[in-house]
């Protein structure tokens, strides 16, 4: 019980706690009946093979992507983006689809992803909101994507620190870097290209080389 405790990261009054702990587990308001103890003991043996058997089909998808997304096409103009692994890589494409004629510019593909805004505009008045109706999954994979892409890519970092200096916060400056990348994607699928940082982000190499000089 200490163990864990300071796995957890306490520091103070470890002794203390895990005796309390210990004393709530021992206590006797804390059991059922022993037939509905032996009932729930069933049933919890029961979830943990459906839990073994959800953690097994899950590795098995996870080889088969890891197998096939490579030999896709454009597995290498996925790949060579910052924070797409095989694994992230294949979870856009799935959402994208493999359709070239899909979207119609690059704008489709970002409302598709939630990131266009919607204006709304009666008489005199006018406001701009987010996208509300968007593929989740796909506007999910993003936030994990901008996650990674900003530890591996100097420009999304840049990007992303200037959007938070602008005073966006987190989530809205990870939102404004999934667009640059999305528009990016679009761009190198339509062309097979595969990503270029001095494409992607020139004002960063600019400035880099302004602080350099």
């Amino acid at each position: 019980m200490q163990a864990a405790l300071k796995r957890a990261g306490r520091e103070w009054s470890i002794a203390t706690g895990a005796d309390r702990i210990r004393g709530v587990f021992r206590a006797e308001w804390a059991h059922h009946s022993p037939l509905v103890e032996e009932a729930l003991g069933k049933q919890m043996l029961a979830l943990l093979v459906q839990l073994e058997v959800a953690c097994t089909a899950a590795d098995d998808l996870a080889g088969a992507v890891e197998d096939a997304f490579p030999q896709y096409p454009d597995a290498d103009t996925l790949l060579s983006f910052p924070g797409l692994g095989v694994q992230f890589g294949a979870r856009v494409l799935a959402e994208i689809g493999d359709d070239r004629n899909r979207f119609a510019d690059a704008r489709g593909l970002k409302a598709c992803a939630g990131l266009s805004p919607i204006t709304r505009a009666s008489g005199k008045k006018s406001s701009v909101s987010r996208r509300w109706v968007k593929n989740d999954r796909l506007n999910h994979a993003g936030y994990l994507w901008t996650f990674a892409a900003i530890t591996r890519s100097p420009g999304a970092k840049v990007h992303y620190r200037r959007r938070r200096d602008h005073g966006d916060w987190r989530c809205a400056a990870q939102r404004n870097l999934f667009n640059r990348m999305i528009g990016q994607l679009y761009c190198c699928l339509q062309h097979n290209r595969t990503y270029d940082e001095a494409v992607a982000f020139p004002e960063s190499g600019a400035a880099a080389q302004a602080g350099a000089a």
